[in-house]
């Protein structure tokens, strides 16, 4: 399923994906949070770890007594600053002069645990891909939190930056628990193709995708763009996303192609 946004986000909450009606099996809201120049929010919420990841701009955040200004230019050269909190932990944003945009993610947890701010240096920029498959799969990933570093969250969280020419989420995959992929395009007029199972879509800027139990989703990011893309990964009950559930599940008819890479064809 996917839903576009064409338009820039307006001043304020954008909804992308709620946790109600047709997306109400993704068990997670996603959302945009837009602010002008000197903008403050105070967000809190009974039932719901948050988590907010800076896309671009400069804000000051505060939570339990500690602050902290966060910066980032662009999405596509500087990693994130990612904030992740439990329930009933308020949390405090001002915008600075520039402004800021955030991505938004909330769903239901009833474990108590310490808020932590993930730094750049935590979520910093590693190449995948390198020396396979004739470099058509080469990628940045970035993951702000996991299994490993967040147990107590309900959620996994990242960035991918898709190289132009070159495809992500590869070779295809698929997995139990429910994902949501937010795209952005550099410049904002490219695209890139993927398939959610056997449904293809053209993927633009600020495009939005969920993706279900068991549906593949391999991408490929047109020449000439640069394709950054948000994946957020809801755990469900008994199966944690991660290496201890062998999770993502490669589709065996193309796995072979991280075996041996004399396999793969090359012009001559």
């Amino acid at each position: 399923m996917r839903f576009t946004h064409r338009p820039p986000f307006n001043r304020g909450f954008t909804t992308l994906v709620p946790r109600s009606g047709a997306t109400a099996d993704m068990l997670m809201d996603f959302g945009v949070l837009s602010q002008g120049s000197g903008d403050s929010i105070t967000d809190t919420s009974g039932t719901d770890e948050r988590v907010w990841l800076l896309s671009r701009g400069s804000a000051v955040l505060s939570w339990e007594g500690k602050e902290q200004e966060v910066s980032r230019p662009n999405l596509f050269d500087f990693s994130p600053w990612c904030l992740s909190v439990p329930a009933k932990t308020p949390v405090t944003i001002k915008a600075g002069k520039d402004g800021a945009e955030w991505y938004v993610c909330a769903t239901e947890n009833a474990k108590n645990f310490a808020p932590r701010l993930f730094t750049p240096e935590e979520c910093r920029s590693e190449m995948r891909g390198e020396g396979t498959m004739n470099e058509t799969s080469t990628r940045v990933v970035r993951t702000c939190f996991d299994d490993t570093t967040r147990p107590e969250s309900n959620l996994v969280i990242g960035e991918v930056i898709g190289v132009p020419g070159k495809w992500s989420s590869y070779p295809p995959h698929h997995h139990p628990q429910p994902e949501i992929y937010h795209y952005r395009f550099l410049p904002e007029q490219g695209f890139g193709l993927t398939a959610i199972g056997d449904t293809p879509y053209v993927l633009r800027e600020r495009d939005t995708v969920c993706i279900r139990e068991g549906q593949i989703h391999p991408h490929v990011t047109a020449p000439g763009y640069a394709m950054w893309y948000l994946w957020v990964i809801r755990h469900i009950e008994g199966a944690h996303y991660g290496p201890a559930t062998a999770t993502p599940i490669f589709v065996d008819e193309h796995a072979w192609v991280m075996g041996p890479q004399e396999k793969i064809w090359q012009p001559k």
